[in-house]
C-alpha cells in the first residue's frame, strides 16, 4: 500500500474542508475496494488545493469503509466533486462499493477529527486518528484565553454603561471568526507533532 498524504495542513489555512464518504463494500471486493480508493486518491492529489486523504475500516463493521479527503476550502473540493474525472473514478467503482452517507466538515469539526463516527474507526491506511479531547480542549483554551483577555482589555472595557448581553454579543461577534479563522488554524498547524 502507498502512503497517502497527511490529512492534516501544514500551512494551517483557514478554510480547509474535508469530506467523509461512508461506503459498504461488497462481499469478495474488499481489495478491488482498496486499489479504486487509493487510484481516487491519486487523482484528488492531481487537483490544486488538495491536503491530503485516506481511507479507514470501521472496526465493529466488517464491510464499512470510510473515505476521507481534504482540500484548502469549498472551491476547490468542489472542482474536486464535479469534475469528469472523478465521475470517471466513480463509474469504475460501480458493483465494488455502494456510498451511503456523504458528511462535509470546515470550521471547528474538522480541526481535530475528519468525523465523530471515525473515532469508532481503526486507522488503517493513509489517516491519522484524531487527538484524544483533553489535548483538543486544551488547544482551545490556548487560543481562546488570550483572545477573551485581548478582547475584554482593549474592546469590552470601553464599553461602560453598555448591557452584558450587548457586550457578550460584541465580544463573541470578534472572538468567533477570529477563532475559526486566524487563531485555531494557526495553533493546531503549530501543535501538530503533539496533537498527532
Amino acid at each position: 500500500m502507498a502512503d497517502n498524504a497527511p490529512l492534516a495542513d501544514d500551512t494551517g489555512g483557514p478554510a480547509q474542508v474535508t469530506t467523509s464518504v461512508a461506503r459498504r463494500i461488497q462481499p469478495g471486493r474488499e481489495h478491488d475496494f482498496v486499489s479504486w480508493t487509493d487510484a481516487g486518491i491519486a487523482l484528488a492529489r492531481t487537483f490544486p488545493g488538495f491536503l491530503g486523504g485516506g481511507w479507514l475500516r470501521n472496526s465493529r463493521i466488517d464491510d464499512e469503509y470510510y473515505v476521507v479527503y481534504r482540500f484548502a476550502d469549498e472551491q476547490t473540493m468542489d472542482d474536486w466533486v464535479s469534475s469528469p474525472v472523478r465521475r470517471a473514478w466513480l463509474s469504475r467503482g460501480e458493483g465494488v462499493a455502494v456510498e451511503y452517507a456523504t458528511h462535509r466538515l470546515s470550521g471547528i469539526e474538522g480541526w481535530f477529527e475528519p468525523q465523530q463516527h471515525l473515532t469508532h474507526a481503526v486507522r488503517v491506511h493513509g489517516a491519522a486518528a484524531p487527538p484524544p479531547r483533553w489535548k483538543q480542549a486544551i488547544t482551545i483554551w490556548l487560543g481562546f484565553f488570550p483572545l477573551s483577555l485581548a478582547i475584554n482589555l482593549l474592546v469590552i472595557g470601553h464599553l461602560e454603561g453598555v448591557p452584558v448581553v450587548l457586550k457578550t454579543l460584541i465580544a463573541t461577534l470578534i472572538n468567533t471568526p477570529l477563532m475559526v479563522y486566524l487563531v485555531l488554524p494557526w495553533l493546531t498547524a503549530r501543535l501538530k507533532r503533539w496533537l498527532g
